[in-house]
């Protein structure tokens, strides 16, 4: 059994693209979508039909197209899978809680007109506070979100206290911050500030029964990634993936419900809006990484803006 096949037994497996050959080729259980993504995906000869229909029928409006675009991948990704798709809000919503749940309502009806049954979908958005207050709301209405660049556990405590469906701390870009500030080249796994902190979010989760799921994303190595066999989910990138598939080596299961429960129990905790911002303000990483990582999924839109309205004409 490869190493990738064993690494299914223990974990599900999503795909971190929008390449739908990519996706039909590594048939992920679950994927995921955003404007990078999609940007990849229209270069592709065979999305320019669809591509052109499209335009038409938003008359060249780049947002609403965006928004239809979205849809649209993820209904093609949909077709290629046997799980869900991750489906992510603008991420210039990021603070504004209405807009949020606005914008997910808008996704549902538009995948709900497409025949998509709504447990196929996930509404994807910063954990920021407005973000985790979106998605408290939209879980109320049956609509499951993923609350995606999580990188403090104050995050994680708020997003399991809304009762969000699924959380996706960002491994590699931990890491990346952890070499920056040790001025290190290369931070051994077991050192690695990244993968301890989906443990530890693993573990207060699994010992307090919540039901959010954890998936570990942004992956710098397969070393990152095995280190995390047994996490609920790993959304991966397809070269990564196909690295672990090369391999041969047996894999020791590091995280299960049981092994969180053998580990030194950690307080339940319940955050107010100030107990969050105080959090918050107290860690370096988050404060650093999540306005950041904002910042790049709103310049991701606005790179998928300017080509189509070079398109447009």
């Amino acid at each position: 059994m490869s190493t990738l096949e064993q690494l299914r037994k223990m974990t599900t497996i999503v795909a971190d693209t929008g390449d739908l050959s990519a996706i039909a080729r590594l048939k992920p259980i679950d994927a995921t979508t955003n404007p990078s993504l999609i940007t990849k995906a229209l270069t592709h000869p065979d999305n320019q039909s669809m591509l052109s229909e499209t335009m038409s029928n938003h008359n060249g409006d780049i947002d609403a197209v965006i928004d239809a675009l979205t849809v649209q991948v993820g209904c093609d990704i949909l077709a290629l899978i046997d799980g869900r798709v991750s489906t992510e809000v603008d991420a210039r919503l990021s603070y504004d809680t209405q807009a949020t749940i606005d914008k997910a309502l808008e996704f549902m009806a538009a995948y709900q007109k497409a025949g998509i049954d709504s447990e196929r979908v996930l509404i994807k958005m910063a954990a920021t506070w407005q973000g985790i207050e979106a998605a408290r709301y939209l879980e109320t209405q049956n609509i499951h979100c993923n609350l995606t660049l999580l990188f403090g556990q104050h995050q994680a405590i708020a997003c399991a206290d809304a009762g969000v469906t699924l959380i996706s701390p960002f491994v590699g870009r931990i890491l990346d911050w952890q070499k920056r500030q040790q001025n290190r080249q290369n931070v051994p796994v077991s050192d690695d500030m990244g993968v301890q902190s989906v443990k530890l979010i693993y573990q207060y989760y699994k010992q307090h029964g919540y039901n959010t799921q954890v998936m570990g994303a942004s992956f710098r190595s397969t070393d990152q990634i095995l280190a995390l066999a047994g996490c609920d989910l790993l959304t991966i990138a397809p070269n990564l993936i196909d690295d672990i598939a090369a391999m041969d080596s047996d894999i020791t299961r590091q995280l299960s419900p049981s092994m969180a429960m053998e580990q030194d129990k950690m307080d339940k905790v319940s955050l107010s809006h100030d107990d969050f911002s105080a959090a918050y303000q107290k860690d370096t990483v988050t404060q650093d990484l999540l306005p950041k990582g904002i910042d790049g999924f709103i310049a991701a839109r606005e790179e998928l803006a300017k080509a189509l309205t070079a398109i447009r004409g």
